[in-house]
């Protein structure tokens, strides 16, 4: 059971990190050996201009959950700086509300386009890779970002009620909280 929880703590700690360091690679290495063999050999890999563009999804919707996370994501930091307790908490529940509403709004729309890819057993060019494979990449990731924003809103509900200092977008650039 301990293990369990040690694995969960970590995944908590380090999944977005890990899916974008995982995608980047990829796309990378996909990007630098097709320059080679195209510049080299005059060869090119048919997927090699499709899949690291769905590795970017996966890296840019991921970047985003961890930003929310660390609370780098586009605010106006200096302006709730100076803004005392309550109002500060007041921002806060609007932005989550906004992450909501915007979250629902791309989860259900791009769910009902991986639901199409699927059905029309669309493929990546080249390969016998489903293309919602990757597309499940942009609903995947909102999940990821409202999960943030929800333990950010709970993080500072309960700060304000011990009488503590809510986070402050920004506060964390460059790590983790943990």
């Amino acid at each position: 059971m301990r293990t369990l929880k040690n694995l969960l703590l970590w995944l908590d700690d380090n999944v977005e990190k890990t899916v974008i360091i995982v995608s980047y690679v990829i796309m990378a290495s996909i990007v630098f050996i097709e320059v080679i063999r195209r510049m080299a050999f005059g060869l090119q890999a048919p997927w090699s201009t499709q899949v690291p563009i769905y590795l970017f999804l996966f890296l840019t919707w991921f970047s985003a959950a961890y930003n929310a996370k660390v609370r780098t994501h586009l605010s106006f930091a200096g302006l709730r700086a100076k803004l005392p307790p309550f109002p500060k908490l007041c921002c806060h529940i609007l932005d989550f509300v906004c992450w909501v509403i915007l979250g629902v709004f791309v989860i259900y729309y791009t769910c009902e386009q991986v639901m199409i890819n699927r059905d029309n057993f669309s493929m990546v060019f080249g390969t016998e890779l489903m293309a919602w494979y990757f597309m499940l990449s942009t609903p995947l990731g909102w999940v990821f970002i409202l999960y943030r924003v929800t333990r950010n809103l709970i993080s500072d509900i309960g700060a304000y009620s011990r009488g503590e200092e809510l986070g402050v977008p920004g506060e964390f650039a460059g790590g983790d909280r943990s």
